[in-house]
Order: C-alpha cells, then structure tokens, then sequence
C-alpha cells in the first residue's frame, strides 16, 4: 500500500475549462466522455478552431508568393505563427523554426539532411531504450544504410535512463549524434536531456544533439535555448493544435550547413537547367504548399496555453498524476510503470491487469465512456525491456481532474471480473 499524498489542490477550474473543448461536451450512452489518451492526441479548443475557419473563411489562398492583399495578409500570418512559437518555446530565432507535418518529419529532416551526411564507419550515434519509434527507426534505418554504431541507455528497475551506461557508451569519444526523448510516451519519464548533453559534449565537443520534445512541450514549461540543443522537434496536435503542422526548432547556423530534405518549389532561390540556387533556411526546408490553416491554429494554440500558463498546466498535472499513479498501484492486480514520484514523471501512465489483455480493458473502458490507448505505443524496444507484449496507457492533460479517475478504476474492476476469472 503506497502513502497518500499531500498535494496542493488541481490548479484549474476544470470543469469549466472543459467547456473550451468541443469534442468534451459530447456524451458516450448517457455518460460524460473521459478522455485519457492526450499522449496519442490531445483535445482542440474552440478558439483554435476558429483560428482555422479564418482562415478558411476570409484569408483562403496561398502563402509567399501572392501579391493580392489576402494572400499577403495570409503570408504574414504564416509567418507570426513561425515567430510566435519560437517565443512559446524560447526559440534562438524564427529563422531556426521549420514547420513540418509532425514531429516524425522533423526527425526525419534531420536523419536524412545531417546524420546521413556525417557520420560512417568509426562513429557512433547514441540514444535510448525508451524512445518512440520516431526517434528510433530513422537512426537504425541510417546505421543500416552508411555503417555507423547505433548505441542505446538502457532504463533501470525504477524507468529511468541508466546515467552510467550512458556515461560508459560515451567514453570512447566516438558518438557524433545524441538523440533522446525529453518525455517517454509510455513510462511518463522526465529525461535529464540538460544532463545528458552537457555529458555527451565533455566526451565530445562537436557532438550534435537531438531532442524529441512531442510529450514535453504539451505539459512542461520548455525553453529550447536554454537546453542548449541543436535541434528540438514538436507536434501541434498533442498540444491543443491542429493535426497536420509540427516543427523542427533549430540552432540557425545548423541549419545552414544542411541541404534540403524534400525538394519542389517554394524552397529554392533560382533553378536553371544546369543548377539550382536553395533558398536560405528555414524556407529551404519547407517545399511545396505549407499547413497554412494549421499554422493559424498552433499560433492559436500557443495563445491558449501561455494564457494558462505552462507552469500552472505543469503544476495541474503534478498534483493529478500522483493520485492517479498512487490509485492504481494500490488496485489489486494492477501493475504500473514509470517513476512513482510525479516530480520525476509527466501524465502518461501505462499499466497491466492481471489477466486482461490490454485490447480487452480498451473496449470495456469504452463502455464506460472512458478513452483510453493500448498496445505497444511505437515502442517495441521498450516493451521488450519491460517484458510485455503491450500496456494499457491513461493519459492526462489539462482539461482532466479526479473525477475521471473513478470510471478508470471501475471499468478495470469490472475488466478483472469478466476476463480474469
């Protein structure tokens, strides 16, 4: 049985807050819709939304190329949405945000227009156990491809990254490349990303850095400058934004050194039949139509959040994730993993019950109205270090409280009742 805490109380009026979300009004047969699956996508606010029929409505054409007024008017749109989330994130300069499709682009930029380039036979690129499949695949897939070493920290028996390992694997002063999430997707582990860079550039100075930031920024205040990080990926959509943008925060003169990942128009300065001149970043990296209607929604998006203030949505989280954790490791049959402090961990919280397959307490939580995701969450590595096919994820943001912490607790009861007899 764990201690039970003392927290401070939930920082916002909850219930009134989720009347700024649609999707939450909704009702599943007669009951309030739960929603527990935040790390997979978060809910949109209405404000948001409304960021987007604008420009739908009253701005509909392209960006950078038009010389009638909305089109202008859209340009200049687009690109306060580029200065505007490097202000949310403490951003060295707009000049070092590229929008992407997601964060899994962002990474991908970068595997393709600097690992790629860089590193062969001799070097090394370092991340960890405990990374979504994003920040993963494209690094083993370029080991693959140019003959590098890729090197991972394991977790311990507590979820967290093995600092030992990590200092020991790069010792030999070989790595290059250190890519590691700044939050795991299924432990809720705070990584020590500040630690690991500064442990990563005394065993080598020109060491290049990476870090996942898709379920940090939602939920913790971020300053990308002061992390010190070549480069910091982002998605829009677990962060009250829309689907579709996301983005790749870099330090400038990096990307200056890289040449484009996808190319077309937009992206380019002259192209003549013997050659092309590219565009000077991050434009360079931006080809074809952009997400202009999803741009104006993460602008939005930023808004919302800075009006809550991500200390406040970090200290709401904190004191709800700790009642969470301690509720279901004191549920008989439950076995949860991640840090048990929640100053050590973020919402996303994965379990097992006994003799409930995770697919089967899904669909039995729904019944309950309850949303929730299961599965192996794009991290298989993980999931064979923790021994388990699959988990069951709850996931919490800002528009939850303790009140959907009882549907949670008897939909798995009656899960343990049905399955596991």
């Amino acid at each position: 049985m764990s201690e039970p805490r003392d927290e401070d109380p939930m920082t916002f009026d909850v219930a009134t807050l989720r009347k700024d979300f649609p999707t939450l009004q909704r009702e599943v047969d007669g009951r309030r819709l739960i929603y527990l699956d935040s790390a997979a996508s978060s809910q949109t606010p209405q404000r948001v939304l409304d960021a987007m029929d604008e420009y739908y409505e009253t701005l509909r054409s392209n960006v950078e190329r038009g010389v009638y007024r909305i089109s202008e008017v859209a340009t200049g749109r687009y690109e306060q949405a580029r200065t505007r989330l490097a202000r949310f994130l403490g951003a060295p300069s707009p000049e070092g945000v590229v929008f992407t499709k997601n964060v899994t682009e962002a990474i991908n930029l970068v595997a393709y227009s600097w690992v790629r380039r860089r590193l062969g036979p001799g070097d090394a690129l370092l991340t960890t156990e405990m990374e979504h499949h994003a920040n993963f695949v494209p690094w083993w897939h370029a080991a693959q491809d140019h003959g590098f070493e890729l090197r991972t920290i394991p977790v311990t028996e507590d979820f967290e990254l093995d600092l030992d390992a990590a200092r020991d694997l790069l010792a030999d002063g070989k790595v290059r490349f250190l890519a590691v999430g700044h939050v795991s997707n299924v432990l809720g582990t705070i990584n020590p990303v500040a630690d690991l860079i500064e442990m990563a550039r005394q065993a080598n100075p020109d060491v290049v850095t990476l870090v996942d930031g898709a379920q940090a920024v939602p939920h913790l205040p971020v300053d990308v400058a002061a992390l010190d990080c070549d480069f910091y990926g982002i998605t829009a959509h677990k962060l009250c934004g829309p689907t579709g943008i996301g983005a790749l925060i870099a330090k400038p003169e990096r990307l200056e050194d890289m040449p484009p990942f996808l190319t077309g128009g937009s992206m380019i300065v002259d192209v003549q039949l013997d050659g092309v001149t590219w565009n000077h970043p991050p434009h360079r990296f931006e080809a074809g139509t952009p997400p202009i209607a999803e741009a104006f929604g993460l602008h939005a998006a930023c808004d919302y959040l800075d009006d809550l203030g991500m200390d406040a949505v970090r200290a709401h989280e904190h004191a709800l994730v700790g009642t969470f954790v301690d509720a279901l490791r004191d549920t008989e049959g439950v076995t949860v993993y991640g840090p048990v402090d929640p100053d050590r961990r973020s919402g996303a919280i994965s379990f097992a019950v006994d003799g409930v397959h995770p697919h089967d307490l899904g669909a039995m939580l729904d019944g309950h109205g309850v949303c929730i995701r299961v599965g192996h969450h794009c991290a298989k590595p993980l999931m064979r270090s923790l021994g388990v096919n699959a988990t069951a994820r709850a996931s919490l943001y800002l528009y939850n409280d303790t009140d959907d912490l009882a549907p949670l607790l008897d939909g798995i009861a009656e899960a343990r009742s049905f399955f596991a007899r």
